[in-house]
């Protein structure tokens, strides 16, 4: 069971501005509410520009929340997009092997390439929801799926298995203090999508992000992105993704058609889709170009043999599950769900 609770800001500041005062204040109170002790690590709350500007100070929160053995999980605060910039303060003298130790990492987005970051070290962890995003819900409760997911974690420390949220809900475009208190938008949801291939299948599973996994090996967000991912060989060798089920899911920016398929494309030529066992994909955002996604995955990877399941509730369309990664899943259309053979003990 979870005690105590670290939160780190490893990509994006936000947490640490004004604007964001109301929400930080209604996560904490629900993580207490839940008999938590809540530390925010010393640089988590120092804002944007800060939280920017110091890649060696957000890398050191992580190694300082690693450490300490009084702190059970480690809650992103939220995703972002340049956390690749703490990779030589965490490899360049075996920094991040050194400091970890066993217990639950839990974020998304651009915390993909945190996952990976820790994936290198050999730390399981679990992928779909922030503390920004889910525990901050600024409806008068968190969403009942995603709180059912995250109390599981707390509880267990693991997720025994994922079935479909009944209804997903629209983004907010609100994010004021005034807006605390109202509900969003809800609409009936349809379930695990089979896209091809068989119907049940099993890996361990292991992804995130498209676009963040896209800006490992493309430079156009970010100069020295692909420089620094493949000096520190950020992205695993094709090994260690043989036989494991790829989660992949897209960000905020709603990405068009075209730079989805781009996407695709590029990690096309990594070989990857040669030797996973098979593809989940996370719901886009309000279902935006949900349609043209499925229809593109299924082109590029041009082999009808490789099982793909859309409309999984995690990523950046709420609600949010919660997927272990390392732990030994199978993927069951039919009956709509997901089961785990065992969590992080």
């Amino acid at each position: 069971m979870v005690k105590k609770v670290a939160i780190v800001s490893l990509s994006y500041g936000i947490m640490g501005e004004d604007s964001a005062r109301h929400e930080v204040e209604i996560g904490i109170k629900r993580l207490r509410d839940y008999g938590l002790k809540v530390k925010i690590m010393p640089h988590a709350d120092k804002g944007i520009d800060y939280v920017k500007n110091h890649p060696k100070e957000r890398a050191e929160d992580l190694l300082a929340a690693l450490s300490d053995d009084s702190i059970d999980m480690i809650l992103c605060a939220i995703g972002g997009d340049d956390t690749y910039r703490l990779l030589p303060y965490l490899f360049g003298n075996d920094e991040l092997k050194n400091a970890v130790k066993e217990k639950i990492f839990l974020g998304f987005s651009d915390t993909t390439i945190n996952h990976l970051m820790l994936h290198k070290v050999g730390l399981n962890t679990f992928y779909g929801q922030s503390f920004l995003s889910d525990i901050c819900e600024m409806e008068k409760q968190m969403l009942p799926y995603t709180a059912k997911y995250f109390e599981e974690l707390i509880k267990t420390g693991t997720i025994k298995e994922i079935t479909p949220s009944d209804v997903w809900y629209e983004e907010r475009t609100d994010w004021s203090s005034g807006a605390v208190g109202t509900p969003r938008k809800a609409h009936k949801n349809n379930g695990f999508e089979l896209l091809q291939g068989s119907g049940q299948f099993s890996g361990e599973i292991f992804g995130g992000c498209l676009e963040t996994i896209f800006d490992i090996f493309d430079n156009t967000r970010y100069e020295d992105s692909p420089v620094l991912c493949e000096r520190y060989k950020l992205f695993p060798e094709l090994s260690d993704w043989e036989g494991k089920i790829l989660l992949l899911e897209t960000c905020e920016e709603q990405v068009t058609p075209e730079h989805y398929r781009k996407m695709l494309v590029t990690l096309k030529k990594t070989g990857i889709f040669n030797v996973v066992s098979g593809i989940i994909c996370g719901k886009p955002m309000d279902e935006k170009y949900f349609s043209e996604y499925k229809k593109i995955i299924r082109e590029v990877i041009y082999d009808p043999a490789l099982p793909i399941v859309a409309n999984i509730n995690v990523g950046h369309a709420t609600p949010r599950c919660i997927i272990p990664f390392g732990v030994n899943a199978t993927v069951d259309v039919d009956n709509q769900v997901i089961r785990f053979k065992k969590g992080i003990e």
